[in-house]
């Protein structure tokens, strides 16, 4: 199998363009996760301001993806990629389709802030959304290090951690449930505050996708669908096979 090697090609400018590209990840990666950070602290603080800061500065994470984009179909049409390279560049184009979709998911998190809501979340949901929130905070830095590094043992951890994040949804949704039972009158605040926990589930589902884009990068192999472990624990056996 031919394992991710980031080769120095004859051609100066295509190892440029390739760190470029990789480099520009990092960019879209860091705005996406200040976005992110924004958009959950607007909604536990319910700071109606800063959620419409998130909302207008949607377009820069945007604007990235679309020039990545640009970027990656030059190479593929100029270059010609192969072996790792290629897999480098289709990696870097479906990261980057994610990272906007985790930008959206912010907006959408920020959109639901509105000026009626203040005073509507009692401590304990708060809590927990702060909590979930930081979840997917630590998992969309765990996943962008990952991408880094090109880390799969890292990517692997984000993966799992994805668990995490559903079992406080589920606690989540479980809670607002029981709150609007209890107070019918404030079934539309309620349910924005779901909608916005439910965008905060999707960014984990997300993240895990870049982490199974990272499995791809390095080895060759795509593991959506199924066990990362065991994929894995396959791809550390074979490479450890002495060659003959």
């Amino acid at each position: 199998m031919d394992k991710l090697n980031i080769s120095h090609h004859i051609s100066r400018q295509f190892n440029e363009e390739l760190e470029g590209v990789r480099s520009q990840v990092m960019k879209m990666g860091g705005l996406v996760e200040e976005q992110l950070s924004q958009a959950v602290r607007a909604l536990v603080e319910m700071d109606v301001a800063l959620a419409r800061q998130v909302v207008a500065n949607d377009h820069r994470v945007n604007a990235l993806d679309v020039a990545i984009d640009e970027e990656c179909t030059v190479i593929l049409a100029r270059r010609q990629p192969a072996a790792s390279d290629l897999r480098l560049v289709m990696a870097v184009i479906k990261t980057i389709t994610d990272l906007e979709r985790i930008g959206d998911e912010a907006k959408r998190v920020a959109r639901m802030v509105a000026e009626e809501m203040i005073g509507t979340l009692n401590e304990e949901v708060r809590q927990e959304l702060d909590h979930m929130g930081g979840l997917v905070k630590d998992m969309l830095r765990q996943v962008l290090d990952a991408f880094a590094r090109m880390d799969v043992d890292t990517a692997v951890e984000v993966v799992h951690a994805d668990s995490k994040v559903d079992a406080k949804y589920a606690s989540i949704t479980r809670q607002l449930m029981t709150y609007m039972a209890e107070e019918p009158r404030s079934i539309p605040m309620i349910l924005n505050i779901m909608w916005a926990a439910r965008s905060m589930e999707r960014v984990g589902d997300r993240c895990e996708n870049i982490a199974e884009y990272i499995f791809y990068l390095v080895y060759g192999r795509d593991v959506r669908h199924t066990n990362v472990d065991e994929a894995l624990a396959e791809v550390s056996t074979e490479h450890a096979k002495p060659t003959a």
